[in-house]
């Protein structure tokens, strides 16, 4: 079997995600092509897993082009079973070639529906997103397939190299250095939090800002901007609590890594949680832009250590269940199979 992917993301939790399935359908004798950005830092946890084609796609360049006629010509030349758009920009790359099936992932709710013009299935990873395309107007195929993670125990980080206390607590998160990410009230709900430490694994346009904050509130010398991690298990394994205080987020992935990594989470009340999170089950809900209440859950935690063994036990119990690497893995190879008209 030979899929041929179309990627245009840049550094954060979907192209973990891509990576991850990449190398699991290679695990599963599977002949991968991809198409990617130049010089993505995850490009080296792929090669050998899959044929890399590099191109950055832009609109005011010959690539834009020239690279719809080379992806045709290859389909047209190696018959793949599936061509494979991820998100919208890479979908306005799917050729109109119907001899294969034709599939763009969505991670987040579309606006527009033009960019999807040829392919036959929407695979949304949340429920709600499925919904989503339906409401606006999409009638082919939709499915609900969502992520896994790597579930591999990781040795910890040292707390000292990174001028943490081994005793302190420690609160981490992880993702783009935007404002939706909640970044900015994490570090003003710890600040609330005298002795505990912050540790924000990631990059993006907000780094300087979030730092002129953690100044301004008195919590640099608690901080730690550990930039963009391609492995962030390590410093997931060295916390105490995960926190994910995003306005927006489908899904959550990081919250799924943390998971893999034993930790209870702190979540806001945002769609993709929403779905799978109980509260006081598997982790502790807050609503979005609560900074007290984002305060008071990682202060509950910390004072209650068997409440966030529970937390944490359950939410490793979560990812098994919903998100396993055999479970999705296995219902791509599944949804590659099919021909288009299955799927209307």
């Amino acid at each position: 079997m030979h899929v041929m992917h179309y990627h245009f993301g840049k550094d954060g939790g979907a192209e973990r995600f891509f990576v991850h399935l990449v190398r699991a359908l290679a695990r599963r004798g599977l002949e991968q092509t991809v198409v990617i950005r130049k010089n993505r830092s995850w490009r080296s946890e792929i090669e050998g897993s899959a044929n890399i084609i590099e191109s950055n796609f832009r609109n005011l360049s010959p690539e834009r082009i020239l690279l719809p006629l080379k992806v045709k010509r290859i389909a047209r030349a190696t018959k793949p079973d599936a061509l494979f758009a991820w998100a919208t920009r890479a979908s306005r790359l799917m050729p109109n070639y119907k001899d294969c099936i034709r599939i763009s992932r969505l991670g987040d709710f579309p606006t527009n529906l033009g960019y999807f013009k040829n392919c036959d299935v929407l695979v949304c990873n949340t429920p709600a997103i499925g919904e989503h395309v339906r409401k606006i107007g999409w009638t082919r195929g939709v499915e609900v397939i969502s992520n896994f993670t790597n579930t591999d125990r990781s040795v910890s980080a040292d707390r000292t190299a990174l001028g943490t206390p081994p005793s302190a607590p420690v609160v981490m998160s992880m993702g783009r250095f935007v404002e939706r990410k909640g970044f900015a009230q994490l570090i003003a709900a710890v600040s609330l939090l005298p002795g505990v430490h912050l540790w924000l694994a990631g990059d993006g346009e907000e780094r300087a800002n979030l730092e002129k904050l953690a100044t301004d509130l008195g919590m640099f010398d608690r901080t730690r901007f550990l930039g963009w991690q391609s492995d962030p298990r390590p410093y997931l394994a060295a916390a105490d609590i995960f926190v994910m205080p995003s306005s927006h987020e489908p899904l959550g992935n990081v919250i799924l890594e943390a998971w893999a990594q034993q930790k209870p989470v702190v979540s806001s009340r945002a769609e993709g949680p929403s779905w799978f999170m109980r509260d006081g089950e598997n982790g502790l809900l807050v609503d979005i832009g609560d900074v007290k209440g984002l305060s008071n859950a990682i202060a509950r935690l910390i004072a209650d250590p068997d409440l966030a063994a529970r937390i944490a036990e359950n939410g490793s119990r979560t990812l098994t269940d919903w998100f396993s690497e055999e479970a999705v893995a296995n219902a791509y190879i599944d949804l590659f199979k099919q021909k288009p008209s299955a799927l209307a």
